[in-house]
Parts: structure tokens; sequence; C-alpha cells
């Protein structure tokens, strides 16, 4: 048997799949076990290195996880939010670890999500980049000391491919400022504005979404003030960091009790 950390990739055939792959076949510790599909995808029995440009690796692409329980320890998951929790489920049922980098849950899949982690060890980010976490911490100590004395907005970018808006990273960053503020995120967020909006209140927490070409992400968090305001910002300018910070994860819950892990714990912030 392998020594190395066995990866199983769904949505291999995707952007972000792919890049996962072409990551794996990098590292020295770490080799892909399993490579997943929906059932429909024209992929589905094409050998997974011939997919990605790399040639053949001898995986192939599957239609049905639920029938390699020996090929992987651990899965990592940026697919839709309705594959992600059948493939939560089936990892709870064979104690497989989890990495998951899906957006869109609404607030009952995440419920859903988060209660597998009783059975197996589940690591849930918003963002997979480690620059996008330091992010975080970044806004929270920014919060902390500006407090009401300046207007937040957050800002961000995306590819016209992605799905749901605003993104999951700048979400996650309306929930730290408003935590740090002491603001209600659901009462307070203002997601779009148009026509005679009337002057801004200070407790908005604003939210500007735009889309188009091959954007990877930019994200800004903005602290506008009376004469000054600082921005804070992150760029990715490929899908590589996200893929790495991925399968850090993976190595990090790789033999972890079950339980809910997080960027924050891995990285110790």
């Amino acid at each position: 048997m392998s020594s190395k950390l066995r990866i199983a990739i769904p949505g291999a055939a995707g952007r972000m799949g792919k890049t996962l792959i072409q990551v794996i076949q990098q590292a020295p510790d770490l080799e892909l076990g399993a490579a997943f599909e929906h059932p429909d995808n024209a992929a589905v029995g094409a050998d997974a290195g011939e997919v990605c440009g790399l040639g053949t690796l001898g995986v192939a692409i599957t239609g049905d996880p639920e029938a390699h329980e020996n090929a992987y320890d651990v899965a990592v998951d940026f697919t839709v939010p309705v594959a992600t929790l059948n493939l939560a489920d089936i990892c709870a049922a064979q104690g497989k670890g989890l990495v998951v980098g899906t957006t869109g849950f609404d607030e009952s899949q995440l419920t859903q999500l988060k209660s597998v982690a009783h059975r197996c060890p589940l690591f849930m980010a918003p963002n997979m980049s480690v620059g996008v976490n330091l992010t975080f911490k970044l806004i929270e100590i920014a919060a902390k000391a500006l407090g009401d004395s300046v207007d937040v907005e957050v800002m961000e970018m995306h590819h016209r491919h992605k799905v749901d808006a605003p993104s999951g990273t700048a979400v996650r960053m309306g929930e730290i400022l408003a935590q740090v503020l002491d603001r209600d995120l659901e009462q307070d967020a203002v997601y779009g504005r148009q026509g005679i909006t009337g002057a801004r209140e200070r407790k908005t927490i604003g939210f500007a979404t735009q889309r188009g070409g091959d954007i990877v992400g930019e994200h800004t968090v903005m602290f506008a003030g009376e004469g000054e305001r600082i921005e804070i910002t992150h760029r990715a300018s490929s899908r590589l960091n996200f893929a790495q910070g991925a399968l850090r994860a993976a190595r990090y819950i790789h033999g972890q009790p079950p339980g809910l892990y997080d960027m924050q714990g891995l990285l110790n912030l």
C-alpha cells in the first residue's frame, strides 16, 4: 500500500478539479486516489490525467463515489451544494475526511453539512487561500481599531461562470465585520443600490458584486472615514493558491478525529 495520502476529487473535469489534480501530481506526499463527476458528464469513464492534460494516470473518472471506499483517504470538494451534501453523507458513512471549498449553501444546507462532523473530520472554509484567511484577520484587526468611526463596504469580482453572489468569501468578510462592530448582518447588509437611496447609515455593511471574463477572484474591504480611507485587498491570479490551501487542509485533517475544522485553526489564527 502506498504511504502517500490518497485524495479523491469530485468535479474532476471542472476548472477547479483539474487544478487540484495538477497540484496533486506535483506533490511528493499526495496521490490521486479517485476522481468523480456527475453520472451524465461526458468525462465519466475517461482517465482523469487525460482529461487534465497530464497523460494517463490510471484513475478513471467515475459517476459513483460510493463504490470507491477503498481508493482514497480524504475527498476535496469544490462542486455545488447538492453534490457536496451527497458526498458528505458518503464520507461520514465510510469514515473519510472531507474538505469543502464549495460555496452557495443556504442555511438549511449548511446545517445539514455540519451535522456530519460528528461522524468524520470535516474541514470547511469559504475560501481555501492562505492569503485570504490572513486577510480575514487583518479585517478583524482594522474593524476593532476603527469601530464606528468609518463606513464599511465589501467589494468582490469573479469570473463570468460563478453562479452565487456575493461570493462566500465576501459574505465571510461581512460576518467578521458584523461580529466585531456588533451589527446584525441580516438586517444591516445592503446588496445593491439604485435610485434615491437616501444618505448612508453608519451601521450599513455594503456589498458590491462584479462578474466578468476570467477573473479568478478579487476582494476588497473599504473602511471609509472623514479625510482618509483604508482598503484591505486580496487578489488571486490563479486557482493554484486555492488548490494548495485545500490540499494543505486535507493533510491537516487526515488522521484527526471526527469534528469541524477550519482554516483559522490550521493557521493558528
